[in-house]
């Protein structure tokens, strides 16, 4: 079945602010910006278990943000405004599509010194790469945290950032509130906390920088919410040289995983496992001359997966990372995540102009553990019979500023060439390759 579409109505009420200019007025500066994107996606072939072959979804994200500074302190707000239609039963569509009229962000924000400030409230979080703590533009969610972050920085561009947490959990979240667009504020989780620290040094031989990081997860049963009871310690670094024509530039970014957890959230399950998982990223690549400055690099991506060792668990959780740099686009797609996965691939860049800029990506994935779930698709084969070649993923994409800065078009799509294991696990859909495709139409004020 086919769901209805309805016009969104909170576009309408954010729309008019994009009129709104910033203004000092009595030692107060205001300002306001915001967004609208509207995306049609569709999927075919589809790689999940348990889910419709064909779908289609139609998106609406509106976005406002607002601040008012005075003096050292900055009191900031943003709401977002995810709804989404047309979606089949069934489908994989959950919060991270829709979630209706969210206040993500809810700050007070204090900077006693130059380069210090000091954050206390609700709001989202970027650190480093965004492979362990992300927000990304693809999906229409955005996780949020509560609590305190400190940041600081030096004249050379040092950095030092240290927050502590408790993440919200997204609502509504069974299904069917989801696809009818129910209104319900996120809950902070009484049950997790998340907290730790990064260190950047930004000038290291030069062009390069070298960052350091350790996070701490910290999970307990709930009486409504049994879980996996994570006591997790990921701790990592992050070499880069950023791309210049006529250079090679270079990315390297490892983290092991330390800890107690438990493999499944049954409330029967009392015995914890040692932790044991990682992940690497690499990249290399060579900018070329000339007015498109095309980029060539050479990827990898290798994430652990559990064994069958019954006193260990070794699958990589990424936290609160994002993954659509690395492995592709999300939403009704993301086949490939950060784990159990060994992921080689290519990647071509290019910008013929200001306003237009290019991407076409090649990558092949195996499995790194032939008997745990295959990256994000939740394809599984306990006896490891179906080989580790998950398949090979195509994937093109290309942005235009109509506006410039005020309205972009995205077109994108991507082809998961099936592999074995992705034929002949049990629980893999008896459906030809994956065929994905989005449009996007921004506009920002």
């Amino acid at each position: 079945m086919i769901r209805s579409v309805r016009t969104p109505v909170a576009c309408a009420a954010i729309l008019p602010l994009a009129a709104v200019p910033a203004f000092a007025q009595d030692g107060v500066k205001l300002s306001a910006n915001g967004s609208l994107r509207v995306r049609a996606e569709t999927i075919g072939g589809q790689f999940r278990p348990n889910t419709p072959e064909h779908d289609s979804f139609l998106s609406f994200r509106s976005v406002l943000a607002a601040k008012a500074e005075i003096g050292g302190f900055t009191l900031g707000g943003e709401l977002v405004d995810a709804r989404g239609y047309g979606e089949s039963d069934r489908s994989s569509v959950r919060t991270n599509e829709i979630n209706d009229l969210e206040p993500v962000q809810a700050y007070l924000a204090w900077r006693p010194a130059k380069g210090i400030q000091l954050t206390a409230g609700k709001f989202a979080m970027d650190i480093g790469a965004s492979r362990l703590v992300g927000r990304t533009d693809f999906p229409n969610g955005v996780p949020t945290y509560l609590g305190a972050k400190l940041e600081m920085q030096d004249a050379r561009r040092n950095q030092l950032f240290l927050f502590w947490t408790r993440p919200f959990t997204a609502l509504p979240d069974t299904p069917a509130d989801i696809y009818d667009n129910k209104v319900q504020l996120d809950r902070a989780t009484e049950n997790i906390e998340f907290f730790g620290g990064n260190a950047t040094l930004a000038s290291l031989f030069g062009k390069s920088a070298l960052e350091a990081y350790a996070f701490r997860l910290i999970e307990h049963d709930r009486a409504t919410h049994p879980t996996r009871n994570r006591r997790l310690v990921t701790f990592g670094m992050r070499l880069r040289r950023a791309p210049a024509q006529h250079a090679l530039d270079y990315e390297v970014e490892t983290a092991l995983q330390r800890g107690l957890a438990r493999a499944t959230a049954a409330v029967t399950d009392v015995h914890d496992l040692r932790v044991r998982a990682g992940f690497v990223h690499a990249e290399a690549g060579w900018t070329f001359g000339g007015g498109w400055a095309p980029r060539l690099a050479a990827l990898f991506d290798y994430a652990s997966g559990d064994t069958a060792n019954p006193d260990s668990f070794t699958r990589f959780d990424t936290l609160y990372g994002a993954r659509r740099a690395d492995f592709g686009p999300l939403s009704l797609y993301g086949a490939f995540g950060r784990a159990n996965i060994v992921s080689p691939g290519i990647r071509f860049e290019a910008r013929p102009s200001v306003r237009l800029d290019l991407m076409a990506s090649v990558r092949g994935a195996w499995l790194a553990t032939a008997t745990d779930s295959f990256s994000a698709t939740g394809v599984t084969d306990r006896t490891g019979r179906a080989g580790r070649f998950g398949g090979a993923q195509f994937e093109l994409r290309g942005r235009r500023w109509l506006v410039p800065r005020e309205l972009r078009l995205e077109l994108g799509a991507a082809w998961l060439a099936k592999g074995r294991f992705l034929h002949d696990a049990p629980n893999a859909p008896r459906t030809g390759d994956t065929r994905f495709g989005h449009a996007d139409l921004t506009f920002s004020f």
